[in-house]
């Protein structure tokens, strides 16, 4: 965008509004950068180092451990043998000494493997407690970062709309238009200045503002978004949150309005108002 301004001149309206949506993407980029570092040192570090150190040791220990029951399962069904055999004085007795003697070894391995997976879950609760810090230091760095997206968005918005010509998308209201000629726009998400200054087209009369009656049907209540300064006489100026009475008239600019509060009336644009029902 920096680079197109250059191109396209950056004096010009549409170079300038490059220009400060290039500053703003800068700044979320920069924004973004400082969230993926800050989540991978809080929170992605510490869960991958645990699962791929102290959790591959715990699994490797619990493997063990069922190993261990299996051969000790293993020695006890031969010393049941064994000693089932003797009882029918078909073994010597040497035989049942060994099951005896292997079954001794399997259960301290067992009772040894047992302890050190004992303790080795144990320790799985403190892990969990700073994961836990991790995991809440994630969420509220991520919070920061969205934070700091709408701000710079914000600001963005405000900057853009002090630029004379800038285009704003808008939608189409729910409600029926005022009339069958005038606009069909409703508050845009931020405000522009209007690119046009009077109410009728170039090369033709302006209307006279003091002659201008409402129509005796077609108007509305309006609230202000932001404040607006009047430009001159035929405006009228604004103040965010007010109420005011709004109506268009043929062959206006459908970006304005002629605003009225109390015994005031002059031009409004639309951009700075939200049409109510």
């Amino acid at each position: 965008m920096t680079e197109a301004a250059g191109e396209l001149g950056p004096t010009t309206p549409y170079g300038k509004t490059l220009i400060k949506v290039a500053e703003a993407e800068k700044r979320l980029g920069a924004a973004e950068r400082d969230f993926i570092h800050t989540a991978s040192i809080n929170f992605l570090t510490p869960l991958r180092n645990f699962l791929e150190g102290d959790w591959k040791t715990i699994s490797k220990e619990r493997r063990l451990l069922q190993n261990r029951r299996l051969d000790l399962d293993a020695c006890k069904a031969r010393l049941k043998k064994a000693k089932a055999a003797e009882a029918k004085a078909t073994l010597w007795n040497d035989e049942v000494d060994k099951s005896e003697q292997e079954l001794r070894v399997a259960q301290t391995e067992f009772d040894r493997q047992a302890e050190v997976t004992r303790l080795l879950l144990e320790g799985i609760s403190s892990t969990h407690v700073n994961h836990l810090r991790c995991l809440h230091e994630f969420v509220e760095s991520q919070t920061t970062y969205y934070a700091q997206c709408y701000r710079h968005m914000l600001d963005l918005q405000k900057q853009l709309g002090r630029f004379p010509g800038t285009f704003v998308g808008t939608t189409e209201p729910a409600s029926p238009p005022l009339s069958s000629t005038s606009p069909t726009t409703t508050a845009a998400t931020m405000p522009v200045e209007p690119s046009v200054a009077g109410l009728a087209p170039p090369g033709e009369a302006a209307l006279c503002l003091e002659e201008v009656a409402p129509p005796a049907s077609g108007t509305r209540k309006a609230r202000v978004l932001y404040d607006y300064e009047a430009a001159d006489s035929s405006e009228l100026a604004l103040l965010a949150d007010e109420l005011i009475t709004v109506y268009s008239l043929p062959g206006m600019d459908p970006d304005w309005l002629i605003g009225e509060r109390g015994n005031k009336k002059g031009k409004v644009p639309v951009t700075y108002l939200e049409l109510l029902s």
